[in-house]
């Protein structure tokens, strides 16, 4: 039995009167919103793909959905691309056209794109039949984020996402009536999945900050650990939200203690999965979950998933997989590198106990911050390229907020050594903002393995007591730490 698609899913809504989507300029009722989808659709059909910089307003989210609905993929642009990401990317994806609200249409031009639209000029005025897409049909380009150099291009099919869905329908309580708050710009498809999932549940999907949302009586908070934690230090309480979704790095115990007392009867549950692999295990506690009450459930695995461990390295088989990367080969663009016999591995390393996995954190070259993915071979290499710097190491250290930090030690030629700030400041103009490391110290040598290889282990504990904030225009000098302000 084939699943529902999405686009179909959400169309059993559209007579609706509720409301189905909030923004900060304001709300629309499902009713005119799905009517918004099928004008749009009608300029969409017969393209392949479509460039689309979301961000959180009502308008990002029709063209996305009429895309999807239209059977044209989506080419999920995000804001910390690079201009020659952006020429990497869509040099591969080659989109019939690029969308962004106004307000997006410089950086786009800035990137490189001659001509950009707004989602109300593809409005065609006219609802006109669409072909429903088949299962197979590519529904979504995603560019991976936080790294320099050609970014990788996954690409996820209308199955996948659908059975993605009934994995949420079958853990999670969503309805009619229900408000979802999915505060974080929709160029993160954790926060896209979260609003297209509350539309094909027919409860209302509230783009505005989380807070704002929050007051305006959310039931449902799809968050990454960044979000929880200023929603845990708000000082205000919101006992009417009963979920919290949660991806990205894990939550420190302090931060779900913290935000358990802010959302006293909300259940919270924390996905581990990627963007190749969609959910792989949850982690769940109802209320009063973090302490010594209620219920808690930790490494479960969704229904339908199997995990084998290979050397340490966790490989993954589900219905929920992606269909590999688009790449450029010779003259023709091709998806390579996809599941093998159905299995895939993004390189996180854990264990599997009686159904129950066990994570041990992600390869050392790669953290997650803030919900985004940072590889920590290209910092080192920017920092590499500085004038004066003999030798660099990157490692995540973790953070309350963000779950982790790139944290840097660099050594320094002690007759030519730069300053600070012209480390940060040259750093800056070459690197996306997630890869920016936070703290950057001097150090007379980088520890090493018996091989000769970084030390990051060592590296990382020396880093994670760092935090004395050097004067940013001094001279580097051995022992020296500098700060970036707070993210």
């Amino acid at each position: 039995m084939t699943s529902e698609l999405l686009a179909a899913r959400i169309a059993r809504h559209s007579g609706r009167p509720e409301a189905a989507v909030v923004d900060a300029t304001g709300e629309i009722i499902y009713r005119e919103f799905w009517d918004r989808v099928q004008r749009t659709a009608g300029s969409l059909t017969g393209m392949r793909r479509v460039a689309v910089l979301p961000t959180s307003d009502i308008g990002s989210l029709i063209v996305v959905l009429a895309a999807m609905y239209a059977g044209v993929s989506v080419v999920l642009l995000h804001r910390h691309l690079l201009p020659e990401e952006f020429a990497d990317a869509t040099g591969v994806c080659r989109p019939s056209l690029f969308v962004a609200h106004r307000r997006q249409h410089a950086r786009l031009h800035g990137w490189g794109a001659d001509s950009v639209l707004a989602p109300e000029q593809l409005d065609s005025g006219r609802v006109a039949p669409i072909d429903p897409p088949a299962h197979t049909a590519e529904l979504l380009v995603g560019i991976t984020s936080g790294t320099t150099g050609p970014p990788k291009l996954f690409v996820r099919d209308q199955a996948s996402w659908a059975a993605t869905l009934d994995r949420s329908d079958s853990l999670f309580e969503l309805g009619p009536g229900d408000r979802v708050s999915a505060s974080g710009t929709l160029d993160h498809t954790h926060f896209l999945y979260g609003a297209l999932h509350g539309l094909t549940r027919g409860a209302t999907v509230d783009l505005r900050k989380a807070t704002v949302a929050l007051e305006d009586a959310s039931t449902h908070l799809y968050s990454v650990p960044t979000i929880a934690w200023d929603i845990a230090h708000s000082n205000a309480r919101y006992p009417g939200v009963r979920e919290v979704l949660s991806s990205a790095a894990r939550w420190p115990l302090s931060g779900r203690v913290a935000l358990a007392t802010a959302l006293p009867n909300a259940t919270m549950t924390h996905f581990y999965g990627a963007s190749e692999l969609s959910f792989v295990s949850y982690d769940r506690r109802t209320p009063g979950g973090v302490g010594s009450e209620g219920a808690e459930v930790e490494g479960a695995l969704f229904g339908g998933v199997e995990v084998e461990t290979r050397n340490e390295l966790l490989h993954v088989r589900s219905d929920m997989l992606f269909a590999g990367y688009l790449s450029r080969v010779g003259d023709h663009t091709t998806v390579t590198n996809g599941p093998v016999d159905g299995w895939m591995t993004v390189g996180d390393r854990g264990s599997v106990d009686e159904g129950r996995l066990t994570l041990l954190g992600r390869g050392s070259e790669t953290i997650v911050r803030a919900g985004l993915t940072v590889e920590l071979a290209p910092i080192e290499a920017a920092l590499l390229s500085i004038p004066g710097v003999l030798d660099a190491g990157v490692v995540g250290v973790p953070d309350d907020r963000t779950g982790e930090i790139p944290a840097a030690g660099v050594v320094v030629n002690q007759q030519n050594s730069p300053t600070a700030a012209q480390i940060r400041r040259q750093v800056r103009s070459m690197l996306p903002g997630p890869s920016l490391p936070v703290v950057i110290a001097v150090v007379e040598a980088l520890p090493r393995t018996p091989r000769g290889k970084l030390d990051r282990q060592a590296l990382g504990a020396t880093l994670a007591t760092v935090r004395t904030v050097g004067s940013p225009d001094a001279p580097v000098t051995t022992n020296q730490t500098v700060n970036a302000p707070p993210s």
